[in-house]
Parts: C-alpha cells; sequence; structure tokens
C-alpha cells in the first residue's frame, strides 16, 4: 500500500539520516466520487489522437452552415474547444468498454534463418524483416487490428510460426522465456488491456449503430445506413457539446467524409422550482418514474415539453406537474361529452371524421378555423424547435377554445330539434376531436393512443395517423370568426368585472347596452341566450347614457356597462382591496430593498437572488392586478 510505504520510507530516511526533518502543511486533496479515497497522478503510457489533422472540416461544417447548432448562442461552447484544439487521450484504465484494437508481440532481432529462439527479442535496435523502422511500445512490437484473427493472422504472417494470443503481460513475458528457451514452438502475443475512451466509442455512433464497415460497396448496400446516415437532428445537453457532438463531427468527417447529422439542438438542464441543479446529496432530485406513478406519463412529459424554451434551463415542481394533469383530465372529460352527445358512430368512416367544410352553423365554421389555425402554429414551432411554444398553443387551443368555449356552444346545438344541426355538429366535434388527439399525440402518446382507440374501431393506431396539412385561409371562414371571438371576448370582460368587483358567482345581474354598431347587433341577436347563460346576465336594455355606479364593458362596434352600485358594498370593497394593496406594497418594498442591497446580491446564493426577483415580480404584478380593480371601484362613487 502506497501509505505504507511512505511510511517505510520516512523510517529509512531517519535511520539513516537522510531526513533534515518534517513540516506540517495543509494542501486540499480531491476523492474520488464512489471510491472516497484520495485521487493521486499515476503516469502511464496512453493512447493519444493528433486531434488537430481532423479538426478542420468540423469547424469549417458549423461556420458554413452546413451543421446549425441551436440555440446559436452554444456555437461560442463549440468554437471554443476545437479552435484550441489539443492531443486528444483515448485510452482509459477501466474494467469495461471497447477495448484498445492493439496487440503487442516480441521484436524480430534479425532476419536470418536461425532457430526461432533466436530470432526474438524484446528490446530496441532491431530490424523488422518488412520495414527499416520497427514501431515500438514499452520494448515490444505493436499492431492496430479490427479483429484478433486479423492480429494473429498478421504476427503469423511476419514471424512465419505459430501464433497464440495470451491473457496479459504477464504471462507474455512468462511465455516469451519459454520461447527463448525453446519450450514452445510458438509466438505470445497479448492485446492492449486499456478500453477507450467513453467520448471515442460513442464518437462513431452514427455510422457504428448503422452497420457502417468501411467498404464502400458493403456500404452502398446497406438500407439503413443510406437512409438513415447522416441523420437529421441530434438532441443533446449543453454540457457535452466537445465531449460528444465536437467528436462526433471530427470522427465522422475524418472516417466517412460526410457530416453525421444536419442540426444540433441542445436542450436545457432540468433543475429544481428554485433554480439549483439536482443532485442526490441536496436531496432536490425529483425522480420521473416517481412522478409518472403520481401524475401519468403524460402530464410529466407535457410539463417538461412546455418549459422547453430554447436556451433556458427548466424549474421542475410538482405543482406543475398537477396542473398538467388536470389538462389531461380535461381532455377526457370533453371527449366522454362527445360521446355522450353520440358524436363517436355515425358518420365516422375507419381512419377518423372527415374534415366538415359544408358546416352551417356559426360555432361549428368558427371552430374549424380555430382548428386550422392552430394547427399552423404548432407546425411552423415545431419546424423551428420551439417546442414549448407548440404544446402552450395546443394547451391554449385544446382547454381554452374546444373544451371551454366549443362544448358549450355546442350545448345548444345539441339541443336543437333541427335534426340536420344536431348531426352537422356531431361531424364537426367528432373531427375537432380526432384533430386534437393528432397534434397532442407526440407530446402525450398514451391519452391520446387511448382515446383513439377507445372512442371507435380505427384501421390504424393513433401513432400511424397522417399529419393534418389543411390551411388557415382555406378553413377560416372570418364571418363566423368575427362574431364567435366577439361573444368571447364579451363574456371574459363580463366575468373578469365579476371577479374583480366580487360580485357572487351565482348571481345573474343585468347590463345595459350604450351603443352597438351592426356587425355586434348581429352577434348579440345569434348568441344571446348563450352569453347570458355563460356570463349570469339575467337582462339587456338600452340606454343613452351610462348612468352613475356602472362599470364599462368595452367591445369591438359597441359599449356595455354593469350596474353594480345596488349589488355590491363598494365602499367596503374599495377599504378591503386598500388593505390589501397596502400589505402588497409594503412587502414589495422589502424585496426590492433586498435586491438593491449590494450585499445581498454578492453574498446570497444566486438562486436565492432569482428567488426574490421572481416574488418581487410576482408581488407586482398582483398589485397591477388591485389598482386596477380599485380604479373600477372608485368609478361607481
Amino acid at each position: 500500500d502506497r501509505y505504507e510505504a511512505r511510511d517505510a520510507i520516512v523510517t529509512e530516511a531517519r535511520d539513516n539520516d537522510w531526513l533534515d526533518g518534517i513540516d506540517e502543511d495543509r494542501h486540499m486533496v480531491p476523492h474520488g466520487d464512489r471510491s472516497k479515497v484520495a485521487i493521486e497522478p499515476y503516469l502511464t503510457d496512453q493512447w493519444f489522437v493528433d486531434a488537430e489533422k481532423i479538426v478542420a472540416p468540423a469547424l469549417d461544417a458549423v461556420r458554413d452552415g452546413e451543421v446549425a447548432i441551436l440555440p446559436e448562442s452554444d456555437k461560442k461552447v463549440y468554437f471554443h474547444w476545437l479552435e484550441n484544439i489539443e492531443p486528444w487521450c483515448i485510452s482509459r484504465q477501466l474494467w469495461w468498454g471497447h477495448q484498445v484494437p492493439v496487440w503487442y508481440g516480441p521484436i524480430m532481432v534479425e532476419h536470418a534463418d536461425h532457430p526461432l529462439r533466436d530470432r526474438f527479442a524484446i528490446g530496441s535496435g532491431v530490424q523488422d524483416p518488412n520495414s527499416p523502422e520497427v514501431t515500438k511500445t514499452g520494448g515490444y512490437h505493436w499492431e492496430c487490428k479490427a479483429t484478433e484473427d486479423e492480429a494473429i493472422e498478421w504476427f503469423a504472417s511476419i514471424w512465419d510460426a505459430p501464433v497464440r494470443v495470451v491473457p496479459d503481460e504477464k504471462t507474455f513475458l512468462l511465455e516469451f522465456e519459454r520461447l527463448k528457451n525453446g519450450q514452445i514452438d510458438y509466438v505470445p502475443i497479448f492485446r492492449d488491456p486499456d478500453v477507450l475512451d467513453t467520448w471515442f466509442s460513442s464518437g462513431l455512433w452514427p455510422i457504428g449503430t448503422l452497420g457502417w464497415t468501411g467498404d464502400a460497396e458493403q456500404d452502398a448496400q446497406n438500407e439503413a445506413l443510406q437512409k438513415y446516415f447522416p441523420t437529421s437532428v441530434l438532441i443533446t445537453g449543453f454540457d457535452i457539446i466537445f465531449f460528444w457532438v465536437a467528436r462526433m463531427m471530427m470522427m465522422q468527417y475524418a472516417v466517412v467524409g460526410q457530416k453525421p447529422f444536419g442540426t444540433v439542438y441542445v436542450h436545457a438542464l432540468v433543475r429544481d422550482e428554485k433554480g439549483k441543479k439536482m443532485s442526490k446529496s441536496l436531496g432536490n432530485v425529483l425522480d420521473p418514474l416517481e412522478l409518472i406513478d403520481e401524475f401519468g406519463a403524460d402530464a410529466v412529459r407535457f410539463t417538461l415539453t412546455a418549459m422547453a424554451a430554447m436556451g433556458r434551463d427548466l424549474r421542475l415542481s410538482t405543482q406543475r406537474v398537477a396542473g398538467y394533469r388536470n389538462f389531461t383530465t380535461k381532455l377526457w372529460n370533453a371527449v366522454r361529452f362527445a360521446e355522450m352527445n353520440e358524436v363517436y358512430g355515425a358518420g365516422q368512416g375507419a381512419t377518423g371524421f372527415r374534415l366538415n367544410s359544408g358546416a352551417t352553423q356559426t360555432a361549428n365554421k368558427w371552430i374549424i378555423g380555430e382548428v386550422a389555425k392552430t394547427r399552423e402554429t404548432v407546425d411552423e414551432a415545431l419546424e423551428n424547435y420551439r417546442f414549448n411554444d407548440a404544446a402552450n398553443a395546443l394547451y391554449a387551443f385544446v382547454w381554452g377554445k374546444v373544451c371551454d368555449w366549443y362544448v358549450e356552444f355546442s350545448k345548444p346545438l345539441f339541443s336543437s330539434e333541427d335534426a340536420e344541426i344536431i348531426a352537422e355538429t356531431r361531424a364537426t366535434m367528432g373531427w375537432v376531436m380526432d384533430q386534437c388527439l393528432i397534434l397532442l399525440h407526440p407530446i402525450m402518446p398514451f391519452i391520446t393512443e387511448e382515446l383513439w382507440g377507445s372512442t371507435a374501431k380505427r384501421a390504424k393506431m393513433l401513432i400511424h395517423a397522417d399529419w393534418p396539412s389543411y390551411q388557415a385561409a382555406d378553413l377560416v371562414d372570418e364571418t363566423a370568426d368575427r362574431e364567435m371571438n366577439w361573444v368571447i371576448s364579451l363574456i371574459d370582460q363580463i366575468r373578469s368585472a365579476r371577479t374583480q368587483m366580487h360580485v357572487p358567482a351565482g348571481l345573474k345581474i343585468p347590463m345595459l347596452q350604450l351603443e352597438l354598431d351592426a356587425a355586434g347587433r348581429a352577434a348579440w341577436v345569434n348568441n344571446q341566450a348563450l352569453i347570458m347563460k355563460l356570463a349570469r346576465i339575467d337582462s339587456l336594455r338600452e340606454i343613452s347614457e351610462m348612468p352613475k355606479g356602472a362599470i364599462t364593458i368595452a367591445v369591438e362596434g359597441g359599449t356595455f356597462c354593469l350596474p353594480l352600485a345596488d349589488i355590491i358594498d363598494v365602499d367596503e370593497e374599495i377599504a378591503r382591496l386598500e388593505k390589501s394593496l397596502v400589505k402588497l406594497d409594503k412587502e414589495i418594498a422589502g424585496l426590492q430593498g433586498r435586491l438593491k442591497n449590494p450585499k445581498f446580491a454578492e453574498s446570497a446564493p444566486p438562486e436565492v437572488v432569482e428567488e426574490t426577483r421572481a416574488n418581487a415580480a410576482l408581488r407586482e404584478e398582483e398589485a397591477a392586478t388591485l389598482r386596477a380593480a380599485l380604479a373600477r371601484l372608485q368609478e361607481l362613487n
């Protein structure tokens, strides 16, 4: 043991008067994460690649745009490493991995017809029969061959004698002594015990996984290689841009002469909700398997996708995952609503519902256009690797437009006494639900596949369904779009005003109409029952002048107002909001004071500073909402 050896040396030095003295000192000694023992230098022979000879094509490919790195800010890391490239050590002293394909054997002393034992030696100053120079490592002749059989064949041809591979260098030395003493009639060789660096092995991934041989004729017949190499997109983490991405680039250009992929998408790092890197020692790791058990795989996948903004780390929390679990429940219930209204069945083809391009009902025409607009938004986001934009667009559409608004708009249509209107709405809703499942499937494959298969007998699984290609320009009905968005805007504003003013949720209130253009009047007439039901309005009356104690509801082409002075206690509400604002302003002042304090910014951990800044922004947003509500209330006095 090295510690015993050191003690023995000190003892011998002291005994022989070589020791002048021992000085006490403290220094940092690195320890292995797993072994927990001190890490100390140990010089050994290693294999290196002269990376300067292969780096140029990898640099030029990114500079010239042949290979794109997204986000572009990560190009800096790539260029920094490759422009300052150093020799690459590719050997490792581990028990696992791809063993270095190098075999060692004795060196020929001379090429004469001497007995076998006189023709070999371990040492220098020797001559190979086929070369004036012999490459030597540690006094052995070495050869790099693809397989053990090739190595045996090569050594056998050179030494004109049988060759046998022995397990290790120690056995080789014993066998060599027996060879020199005439005890054996074969030449021993052994393989280098080192294994290749992980990044060297994985650097060949683009071709190593596809059966590349290096033989041009064979590789031309390899369908997988011809189809998938070069591949389109590599998705990886920023922390291995040099270790893996750059190595694959260098090695594919050096070995095959082609780029390994067209685009490198560098994904974010998943951190905890406070921005800290997840670590077992910190105890802040969120196990994805546990999250899946609790919330479902689709909720976890959608959470990660919705947060995957390019170039930004993800702050994962169980609350976010729980929110998207509710989204899966919302989707499930919407499909069940469609089932209850007999949407599935008649009019449905084996591959799903056909687009109802001849819809006559405004709500049906509107939702068809919304589907088309969402499809274009999602496609554009995916093409530009903005996965979070695609997820958020789908969330807003499926939850907001379909599950909330269209489900409500469809209820009076399903209650119609006109069979054609009911049939049209069933066909439209069936198509819309199918499109929701198709568009969501890449992010939420499990619930969408389940709903696809359970709602009807399908000709093929959802994963094999065609991706839609319809265009918004062909499907958006401008009149229906304007009318339904007008209705939604009016209902939203009424609901917002009721919430701000603390109007009891179940209370129906009157509404007054000041002015309204022809389009607004038509929209009101067509959707009066729906608006009054969803906004909880019990009556509408036209007036020429806004009365005191009413709040304004402005919409395109007109103005409405809600007379609330007699419905709520305005003074009490003003006092409540003012009290809340005083408390909020005090909290904001405290948070801003900490952020402006240089000592806090310098001494506090970065995640604490960031959390304080986020809290301050949240409080300021809340205060702005309260001030808007307070201003509305003050108008009533």
